[in-house]
């Protein structure tokens, strides 16, 4: 929910929590949400949120990551896999269902915003839940610009 609440602070404050379960749930219910899951057989594995890049207003908050983006532009910001399933192909799973869900809704292009490490640098999931470079660049993604540290903007454009 971070990227569909548009302003930090008090703003995020309020939402937290019980708050963001509920407009979520009302999202999901209302077939606005939009994402893909994996799943080991009945056990939830993963998820990635997807969708257009319109529906995720603090994203043209940030200045690392404004640029001009049509309709068609669709935004990759979210991926969750639990720790006992890291290492095993999820996520790179989820990137690329994410993509051709994206790919046969229309989408021109695809954003994805991954958290920039250090060679051999391991940090913990709450801190890379947008993912890191390598998991977008075997498939296509390139940065929009030099990547350093901290979030950094790739994109994916579709034929």
């Amino acid at each position: 929910m971070w990227w569909r609440v548009p302003m930090g602070g008090k703003s995020w404050d309020a939402a937290k929590g019980a708050p963001n379960r509920e407009a979520f749930r009302a999202l999901v219910e209302s077939g606005k949400a939009s994402g893909v899951l994996a799943f080991d057989g009945d056990i939830p594995a993963g998820w990635c949120a997807v969708g257009p890049r319109a529906a995720y207003p603090r994203i043209e908050r940030s200045k690392t990551l404004a640029r001009d983006w049509s309709a068609q532009t669709w935004s990759l910001n979210c991926l969750f896999v639990p720790a006992r399933r890291r290492g095993q192909g999820v996520a790179r799973a989820l990137v690329a269902t994410a993509v051709d869900f994206a790919r046969s809704a229309g989408a021109c292009e695809i954003e994805a915003y991954p958290q920039a490490t250090r060679p051999g640098e391991r940090q913990a999931g709450a801190f890379i839940w947008t993912g890191v470079p390598g998991l977008f660049e075997p498939l296509g993604f390139r940065p929009l610009h030099r990547p350093g540290r901290g979030r950094c903007l790739y994109l994916l454009a579709l034929d």
